[in-house]
């Protein structure tokens, strides 16, 4: 029987044979709103872990290292033990979402340079947008590594639009989670999918992503097979 580690809103961790190991279960859970909103979907955690599996591979082969080892079977992954950093990390590209609410830009607006947002993981607190002063506070991060972070972060931005770019679709916003592993190295953690991207359809501007629950517009399943789809015919094509 697999011991769980911990038990979060979208995966569930268990331990491993190996102490350096774990392996992350998908759910098929769906949340909004710091989890306000909820719904089960019959074969999200599948998708999320195929496609999060395969945008982890793709990254890999442009030299970006994460805490991913191999996707196991439909809903498990094994990946690298790392003690995550309590921060959300994230990188927008076109104006949408709770940036329009907060400042007033207008929808759609494209941010170049890309904005970076340091958020605290806290869902008690509703994950309040933080400075890097009170991420340094309230985490046991040094300067360097933060801003070792937020390089990484843009770094792995630059990665993933030429990776939708090839999907026929536009890189709008998306969220990253950081860890550190035994060795003190920095490895991009968590998962990279329709949950925590914000990815629209190049020709139609349709949503392609989680927004879909978030905003009650659409099928969830649906649009995730069709992101998955579309990653496969991408690799194909090379």
């Amino acid at each position: 029987m697999k011991e769980l580690l911990y038990e979060g809103k979208a995966k569930r961790v268990f331990h491993t044979e190996d102490p350096e190991q774990l392996l992350l279960e998908y759910k098929d859970d769906a949340t909004a709103f710091n989890g306000k909103k909820k719904e089960s979907f019959r074969g999200k955690g599948e998708l999320n872990n195929r496609i999060s599996s395969e945008v982890f591979k793709k990254l890999e082969a442009r030299g970006v290292s994460s805490h991913f080892l191999e996707r196991l079977s439909d809903t498990e992954q094994l990946v690298r033990k790392t003690e995550i950093i309590p921060l959300e990390v994230v990188v927008r590209n076109i104006a949408t979402g709770s940036l329009v609410r907060r400042i007033g830009i207008e929808e759609k607006t494209p941010l170049a340079p890309p904005l970076l947002e340091l958020f605290y993981k806290n869902d008690a607190l509703d994950d309040p947008l933080i400075n890097d002063r009170h991420a340094l506070l309230l985490s046991d991060l040094t300067y360097g590594e933060l801003m070792n972070i937020k390089e990484k972060a843009l770094e792995v931005n630059d990665v993933l639009i030429e990776i939708f770019e090839d999907c026929d679709l536009d890189l709008v916003d998306f969220k990253l989670e950081f860890g550190r592993s035994k060795d003190g190295s920095l490895l991009l953690s968590d998962e990279v999918s329709p949950d925590t991207c914000r990815l629209w359809d190049k020709q139609t501007g349709e949503k392609m992503d989680k927004d879909v629950f978030r905003e009650g517009t659409g099928e969830l399943v649906p649009v995730y097979e069709k992101i998955l789809k579309r990653l496969e015919d991408a690799t194909c094509a090379k």
